[in-house]
């Protein structure tokens, strides 16, 4: 079976875009696949600084924190998460670091992200989570991997603590991403 990485960019590790996340992750674990929620949100972290150093350690970005422990992960995986509420209309520093860093580090590792499915998943107020997802399927079509949709934009009108459950919509679109990326997971082997 396939494994599916999902990276948490939220700081709240018990919050919505994480009860999102696990949405997904309950569905493909209940068809047989193994599953892994990575908290990225609210360590420190910093961002690329385009010293070109991962071309000399292959797998490894040369600056030396967590992220060196996320890539391997990433690099495994079959299907990548990603995960984050919508600041002032964008992603959140965490994850931007881990689009820029992991994606320079897979470029000087084969592209190790080609044709593996990736899918963005983000929690808002009111407005903003289509510039989020876009700059995650950014990340996602340019590394050359497949990105599945579901029955509505992979969001969630949830911002306190706890609102997620109570948007069914939004519950809804995670379950069937979750279906869609067993099935394309299904489709690919």
């Amino acid at each position: 079976m396939g494994i599916i990485l999902a990276v948490n960019g939220s700081p709240r590790e018990e919050g919505n875009t994480a009860r999102m996340l696990q949405t997904v992750l309950d569905v493909c674990a209940g068809a047989g696949h193994r599953t892994e929620l990575y908290q990225a949100g609210g360590r420190a972290v910093h961002g690329c600084t385009a010293c070109g150093d991962c071309g000399s350690h292959v797998g490894r970005c040369a600056i030396d924190d967590w992220m060196n422990e996320l890539y391997p992960k990433t690099a495994e995986a079959d299907a990548i998460l990603l995960g984050s509420p919508t600041y002032f209309a964008d992603l959140t520093p965490e994850l931007k670091a881990v689009i820029d860093r992991t994606g320079f580090v897979s470029r000087h590792d084969g592209m190790r992200f080609s044709r593996k499915i990736g899918a963005g998943v983000s929690a808002v107020r009111r407005a903003g989570s289509i510039h989020v997802l876009d700059s995650i399927n950014h990340f996602f079509l340019i590394n050359d991997m497949i990105v599945p949709g579901s029955s509505y934009w992979n969001m969630s009108l949830s911002r306190d603590s706890g609102e997620y459950q109570n948007d069914e919509e939004g519950v809804n679109t995670m379950k069937r991403l979750g279906e869609n990326i067993v099935w394309l997971l299904e489709k690919l082997r």
